[in-house]
């Protein structure tokens, strides 16, 4: 099977190489837009619902129309039918304002649509983070947004990367823990899971969510709280979750060696029995 992306745009599908959006797309020139990536598991999408609505929520933070989520389903089932089942990866759409002009004006142009499907390896048993020394501003216009405009995260997680590290993680410009590039953020303090609350400027991470719905279902204790940027030098376990990544014991931060325990352990059994049992929960 290829590993090459399969790409759909504005309702056709075509080659990853091949010109498919115009030179003065919105999405290109300054980043209007928005996305969502969700996990492909054994060919099926898991919590497209709850993707979807949250397209939503972004195209509304941005000023943009409702997305037609007929057309994007319309994609999403023209690449996972363009070859063999993808058994682990992303599907990523996107939403883009359309053709604009040179700067961040807008015209009233119809929205580009833009699906992708991709396999990749399933992720590791652990890894490491490292923190950066930027910053996520909670009082930025898009601040809890799922935008296309990327360029902060990819230079953090370069610089994650250099450091040997999975992901970096940012705090807050109040100095509080807030998330990573792509991934939410936990760590467990006394047998209870804490993550940051959505006011710290992080994103509502789809797995986020659900990890924390199915944890308290499970009976495991999980608050959302303000935290400072040093727990992750005190607390007993941290771990990460994302659409690739499900629920990922942390080993490392920065240089303190950490052992993945027992409740990210659980969570992470949590759920994974249960995205087997709930694919659109």
């Amino acid at each position: 099977m290829s590993n090459e992306p399969r790409v759909w745009v504005n309702g056709r599908l075509t080659a990853v190489d091949e010109p498919s959006i115009t030179a003065l797309d919105h999405g290109v020139t300054v980043g209007d837009g928005a996305f969502e990536t969700a996990k492909i598991d054994r060919g099926q999408v898991f919590a497209a619902t709850r993707h979807a609505r949250r397209l939503d929520r972004t195209l509304a933070g941005l000023g943009l129309p409702a997305a037609d989520h007929d057309y994007i389903a319309e994609g999403a089932k023209a690449v996972l039918g363009a070859g063999e089942q993808i058994e682990f990866g992303r599907l990523r759409y996107s939403v883009t304002g359309g053709a604009g002009p040179l700067g961040s004006d807008r015209d009233d142009s119809p929205l580009t649509y833009i699906v992708t499907a991709g396999a990749q390896p399933r992720p590791p048993q652990s890894a490491a983070v490292a923190v950066v020394p930027w910053t996520r501003n909670e009082r930025s216009a898009v601040a809890g947004l799922k935008t296309t405009s990327y360029a902060e995260n990819v230079v953090a997680l370069a610089y994650a990367k250099e450091r040997g590290a999975i992901e970096a993680v940012f705090a807050n410009t109040r100095g509080e823990l807030c998330e990573c590039t792509g991934s939410n953020i936990f760590v467990v303090v006394g047998g209870a899971i804490l993550t940051p609350p959505l006011d710290s400027g992080c994103l509502a991470g789809i797995t986020r969510e659900v990890t924390i719905e199915w944890c308290r279902e499970d009976g495991l204790e999980v608050r959302e709280e303000a935290l400072p940027l040093e727990v992750l030098r005190e607390a007993d376990e941290v771990f990460i979750t994302s659409s690739t990544k499900d629920v990922l014991a942390i080993h490392g931060v920065d240089d303190r060696a950490l052992e993945p325990g027992p409740v990210t352990a659980r969570a992470a059994s949590v759920f994974a029995r249960l995205c087997v049992e709930r694919m659109d929960p």
